[in-house]
């Protein structure tokens, strides 16, 4: 299979479920316009919400839900989000999130080397304490819900973070295991657009 046909294949069909991508004349207009802006930010849009838009209810919820964690104000810069969303995606290996999430690092740090260890290991990566702290409890919050304890939310708390931000960094790395469990059910595949980008 040539690489055309490949990107091709990735647009046509963003995941292994038989259930039909619908034309885009025949979404409502608020979701025509949503996948419009997505065409004019990032030049495609994401096979995420390709993957919803069979279901515009569960599209809107999606998305409605992504954008609050991700872009809504927050003690977190969108920075800081993103690699949550990554170390998460690292240790589900959610090839679509890692794709699509390690391309954001990189282009918001400006760092494609940070980009990459993001996604190998974050444990190499120089981060400051405070950013440590917070995907440490990510990574404990996706590898053993169970033993979160109040010692693991005073470690936020002792390295700065506020019980709202605590909040945000859990929603954050929630959402993203929800998100690797369905992109690993359907074998979502990422754009090929992003494999490229801010390298």
């Amino acid at each position: 299979m040539g690489q055309e046909e490949t990107m091709a294949n990735d647009k046509i069909k963003p995941h292994a479920l038989n259930i039909p991508i619908p034309d885009r004349a025949s979404l409502d207009p608020a979701t025509q316009a949503y996948f419009a802006k997505c065409d004019e930010k990032l030049g495609f849009v994401p096979n995420v919400l390709l993957s919803y838009s069979f279901d515009e209810k569960k599209l809107r919820g999606f998305t409605e839900m992504y954008n609050e964690l991700m872009l809504a104000p927050s003690g977190l810069s969108k920075l800081e989000r993103e690699m949550i969303a990554v170390a998460v995606s690292s240790i589900n290996h959610c090839y679509y999130c890692l794709t699509a999430h390690g391309a954001a690092v990189r282009q918001l740090s400006g760092d494609p080397k940070l980009g990459e260890q993001m996604v190998m290991n974050y444990r190499v990566a120089d981060l400051t304490p405070k950013m440590r702290a917070a995907l440490d409890f990510a990574a404990k919050l996706t590898e053993s819900p169970d033993k979160i304890v109040e010692a693991d939310r005073q470690a936020l708390r002792d390295a700065g973070w506020t019980d709202k931000d605590i909040w945000d960094i859990a929603a954050t790395a929630s959402f993203f295991n929800m998100s690797n469990r369905m992109a690993a059910a359907i074998e979502m595949a990422p754009n090929a657009e992003y494999h490229g980008q801010s390298r």
